[in-house]
């Protein structure tokens, strides 16, 4: 089962029809239980950083989500979800992010061409980044937490496949150039380490990024269509 977690951010509509679409039990909900018996777990969100933490604080959920990441199961942050993952966001203020990757969200205006529109909204292309070394690959890896809470959580570890091209397995059936739909103001910086995937607004902006168990997509997979499909039913496979 994949829970979609709801903490009033987000319309998840069409990411629950997106899954049942290819034929996965799915279930969207705020309850800690049902969220800690799903095999694979998604953090969707739009609209501001700071708005969404204090939600997933008032929900009880931002330790919560931290220590579910911290079992190994399969765990996807989608738009300003994927946002969340990182150590804090520079949007509207500083704010505290989930730390479950290395980075910062700050925003695109200054560092895109002065022409181009904001937000980088629409179709955009895909440019996959390896890692063989590390490679969105380790079989036995989970993202680490410090986090007391996660003490309840479990310690089975979740087999992430490799791939030995050492691209990230959400992109095991795609095709570089592939694309998919953005929107955004905001995006991640400083996490190289984790990079998995790009898409040129002027500059390469980060597209998608991956640390064990622990994946991100700067794009909203629900509404990219047939690729978007694909990279759903890769990390239903996981």
């Amino acid at each position: 089962m994949i829970a979609i977690i709801d903490y009033g951010v987000g319309n998840l509509f069409s990411l629950q029809s997106s899954l049942r679409a290819i034929g996965e039990e799915v279930v969207v909900t705020a309850d800690q239980e049902v969220i800690r018996q799903a095999d694979h777990v998604i953090l969707p969100g739009v609209g501001a950083f700071g708005d969404a933490v204090q939600k997933l604080r008032d929900c009880g959920l931002f330790d919560f989500v931290k220590a579910q990441a911290a079992t190994g199961k399969p765990f996807l942050g989608i738009c300003l979800g994927m946002q969340l993952l990182f150590d804090r966001s520079l949007e509207y203020g500083e704010h505290e992010g989930l730390g479950l990757i290395p980075g910062e969200v700050r925003p695109i205006e200054g560092v895109i061409p002065a022409h181009l529109d904001i937000p980088h909204m629409g179709w955009n292309a895909l440019h996959f980044i390896d890692h063989p070394e590390t490679a969105c690959a380790s079989k036995d890896k989970q993202t680490s937490s410090t986090d007391p809470a996660s003490s309840d959580e479990g310690t089975d570890k979740v087999q992430i496949p490799e791939d030995a091209s050492g691209r990230c397995p959400l992109f095991r059936d795609l095709t570089e150039g592939d694309c998919v739909y953005f929107v955004h103001s905001f995006a991640a910086f400083d996490c190289d380490a984790h990079l998995t995937a790009t898409a040129e607004y002027g500059v390469p902006l980060t597209a998608a990024v991956q640390k064990g168990n622990v994946y991100g997509t700067q794009f909203h997979p629900e509404k990219s269509g047939a690729v978007g499909l694909k990279i759903l039913k890769a990390f239903a496979a996981l």
